[in-house]
């Protein structure tokens, strides 16, 4: 088995993202069919949480909309870090809010 993993346009997969994908060949292998901007939204998803329970359930998520045949994470606004293409309308709008809570 390859060690090679494929990440996201922008953002690296952690450790624990690797260990729960790698862990379940079927669905490593929907993660490897997804495209790297659907990849760098799941993984933004993840880091995007502020706690290590919300992080472990965000990638259990994962997992399970990978087996629904979801290509990118449910609700999700987009990644905020790409720097190819500017925030829609729903981007900017988390921006704000997180400026206004600072």
């Amino acid at each position: 088995m390859s060690d090679a993993f494929s990440h996201g346009t922008v953002h690296q997969a952690g450790e624990d993202l690797q260990a729960a994908l790698r862990a379940e060949p079927q669905v490593l292998a929907l993660w490897e069919g997804l495209t790297p901007l659907g990849r760098n939204e799941f993984i933004c998803w993840i880091e995007d949480a502020k706690q290590a329970k919300t992080r472990a359930r965000r990638i259990e998520r994962t997992l399970e909309e990978l087996l629904e045949g979801k290509k990118r994470p449910c609700c999700w606004a987009g990644c905020i870090h790409r720097t190819d293409k500017t925030p829609g309308k729903w981007q900017q709008a988390v921006l704000i809010d997180k400026q206004k809570k600072s």
